[in-house]
């Protein structure tokens, strides 16, 4: 699996996803611009000693992804879906986008990509959850529904 961080602010939250991607395989994709120099002590501290476990890709845009990976599929995280997250059918190579902590996904993004826009249920007086609570949350439901694959 892939999961893809847009526009990354928080050096904590992103180091956290790198030691998520460390522990299930997925790989990582940033977005730029960061919000943070990816030598920042804080991203790193927040993967610890998991970093050589992580594969981490650069883009300078959402777009180099789509082109690069043209047959893959992309589920666009944000509170505005209507669909929950454990509706969908996830593969092995799919990509999981999940925006930045400020603003999530551009709109210009989530309304070309509609029917692939899911949200995790939540109260509606909360605005969102942390960002790496989020992508754990959302990873092990797609692991999940693959038996944990290449994880026991």
């Amino acid at each position: 699996m892939h999961i893809v961080l847009v526009e990354p602010e928080i050096p904590g939250n992103t180091g956290n996803i790198a030691r998520l991607c460390a522990a299930t395989g997925c790989d990582l994709h940033l977005v730029k611009p960061l919000g943070f120099s990816v030598e920042d002590k804080y991203l790193k501290r927040a993967g610890l000693d998991y970093w050589h476990l992580v594969k981490v890709h650069l883009h300078d845009s959402f777009a180099e992804i789509q082109q690069k990976y043209p047959a893959c599929s992309f589920y666009f995280n944000t509170t505005k879906a209507s669909r929950s997250y454990t509706q969908m059918n996830y593969r092995e190579d799919d990509f999981l986008v999940f925006g930045k902590e400020t603003a999530g996904l551009p709109a210009d993004l989530l309304a070309a990509n509609r029917e692939h826009c899911v949200r995790i249920p939540m109260e509606n007086e909360a605005r969102s959850l942390n960002l790496s609570n989020a992508v754990a949350i959302v990873v092990y439901e797609a692991l999940r529904q693959q038996n944990f694959k290449n994880l026991w």
